[in-house]
């Protein structure tokens, strides 16, 4: 037991190092956080040749859910691996909130589908979630214009014969 001491002691360190290192979210707010990817198969989900997006904006878009203008507009640019994050600092119970595709560095994959540029996120702590402060946004991509010419031999690798057929 002796000799454990100081590894458990030592563990207890390293995590509570890790707890006063993690972002805390504006008091009454939250860090939305996300990632950004190119898609290079059009498939709608990562692959094994989907890329992170370094130096892509992200907007965080927040609208009355009767519709009508944003009450919210902040922006983030993604870090070398592709995620951002955006401070928000306050409720926002009576709003819809979505991550949106604003710009892609790179010209090769720089194309935005419409429905498939956004990811909603809850900003609220009125929703029975215990998670505080911080969001986890879905990834979202950005599109080439053409899927490249080995992604129909990667989808099959998929195996997706349950998904429906494209007319």
């Amino acid at each position: 037991m002796a000799r454990c001491m100081p590894l458990l002691a030592s563990m207890l360190l390293l995590a509570l190092a890790g707890v006063a290192s993690a972002d805390k979210a504006p008091e009454g707010g939250f860090i939305v956080t996300g990632r950004v990817y190119c898609d290079p198969c059009r498939a709608g989900f990562e692959t094994n040749v989907s890329k992170n997006v370094e130096g892509a904006t992200v907007a965080m878009d927040c609208r009355p859910f009767g519709g009508g203008e944003s009450k919210l507009k902040a922006e983030a640019t993604t870090d070398n691996k592709g995620w951002y994050k955006i401070e928000i600092d306050q409720d926002h119970q009576d709003e819809i909130c979505e991550v949106v595709l604003t710009k892609s560095p790179d010209p090769s994959c720089a194309e935005i589908e419409e429905f498939r540029d956004r990811a909603r996120v809850p900003l609220t702590s009125n929703n029975g979630m215990k998670q505080q402060g911080t969001r986890f946004a879905n990834p979202i991509a950005f599109f080439p214009k053409e899927p490249r010419k080995e992604c129909g031999g990667i989808l099959q690798a998929y195996d997706l014969k349950d998904a429906p057929e494209n007319p």
